[in-house]
């Protein structure tokens, strides 16, 4: 296993890390679905800790892979038996997810990740092996990773009020590993191909709109007559999908991940906005459950449930992904001002219309102001 070189040209993502990234679409599908069940049966404050906390351990188990993968993949047999044990291991976390929802139960999503987990330590063990150069690196990983995960079983030993501290101390530090092990050594991994990878998993998680309008639409079959708000969430939901798809690629982004620095501001920044895009999805469920009277939230309620995530969207998006996209600020007052909109769009009784009014505005001067600043 030696490592990939960082300016590779054409370097594109494998098949095998679409067949990854396939496997988390049901991880990411069971997570939203308990949000959105969460929400709309009046207990947002547990579904949305709930959700943090299981798309935290859904979004981690991509990441380590996928910076990984960019590094040092070399796509022979016992590299994909590898990634097959961490396969395994994405479907039991994803199995895990409802009983973490309902019965605050996270041992078979530990057991997940801990499959996932020793894939990834078997790789780096075999990277410290292949390349001197990066041993002291990848042993950084290897044993950072692999004494967190003990962690994180001994965790399953405490009460389940209390598992909520040990995530707090033990998240933190997952987040510092890489950072530690990085310092000795820089992995070689492939802007380009970390820009796209991260596209990859964005269409992945903006899906979940794709789900809950064809739940919307579902619902309307066999109804005497469609209620006004349901039409609404039918005809806004698409429009909500495909801004937020365009406003994600409006601007190609591997050119801002050098330094290291910038690069980890980047990769860890991503969970915002992935979690904020698979939240749209169940706020769009809820809001079709409101319409049809399946729900035990208010109108007010029902909207802010799409309304907050569309706007933790676009905040992070600005600040995170394209926050170099505009020189004058120009641009960043008018992200923030369509933000503000759509945070007050559910107090107008027409949330779905309103949010998808300002995405589509925002897009359109996204549109003119590159066509003006030219290729």
């Amino acid at each position: 296993m030696r490592p990939r070189d960082p300016a590779e040209p054409g370097r594109s993502a494998t098949p095998l890390e679409l067949l990854y990234d396939l496997c988390f679409v049901v991880a990411v599908a069971q997570a939203a679905s308990s949000l959105h069940h969460g929400v709309s049966e009046g207990h947002a404050a547990e579904g949305v800790v709930g959700f943090g906390l299981v798309f935290f351990a859904i979004w981690w188990a991509w990441m380590g892979f996928a910076w990984f993968a960019s590094a040092f993949d070399t796509d022979d047999p016992l590299y994909r038996v590898k990634v097959f044990v961490q396969i395994a291991g994405v479907l039991v976390l994803a199995a895990g997810v409802p009983r973490a929802f309902e019965h605050r139960d996270f041992a078979l999503i530990t057991y997940g990740y801990a499959i996932m987990r020793a894939g990834l330590v078997a790789q780096w063990l075999r990277a410290a092996r292949a390349d001197p150069a990066l041993r002291r690196t990848a042993l950084r990983y290897a044993g950072g990773i692999a004494a967190l995960q003990v962690a994180w079983l001994a965790l399953l030993a405490v009460p389940v009020d209390q598992w909520i501290v040990g995530f707090l101390i033990l998240a933190p530090l997952e987040l510092w590993v890489p950072w530690w092990a990085e310092r000795a050594c820089a992995t070689p991994w492939h802007p380009h191909h970390i820009a796209e990878r991260y596209g990859l998993f964005t269409i992945i998680v903006i899906g979940e709109s794709v789900l809950a309008s064809t739940v919307a639409i579902r619902s309307a079959i066999g109804l005497d007559a469609l209620p006004a708000d349901l039409v609404s969430v039918i005809l806004a939901a698409p429009v909500i999908l495909f801004t937020m798809w365009w406003l994600y690629f409006s601007r190609p982004v591997h050119r801002l991940l050098t330094p290291n620095r910038a690069a980890f501001l980047w990769g860890y920044g991503h969970y915002f906005i992935y979690a904020a895009a698979a939240a749209v999805g169940s706020g769009i469920a809820v809001l079709v459950d409101e319409a049809i009277g399946e729900s035990h939230l208010t109108e007010l309620q029902a909207g802010e449930a799409l309304a907050v995530p569309v706007a933790l969207y676009l905040v992070s998006l600005r600040f995170l992904h394209l926050r170099r996209a505009s020189d004058d600020g120009t641009g960043t007052i008018a992200w923030l001002v369509a933000a503000a909109a759509i945070l007050a769009a559910p107090s107008t009784g027409a949330t779905a219309p309103i949010v998808a009014l300002a995405l589509v505005l925002l897009t359109g001067l996204t549109v003119a102001t590159r066509v003006r600043a030219g290729p």
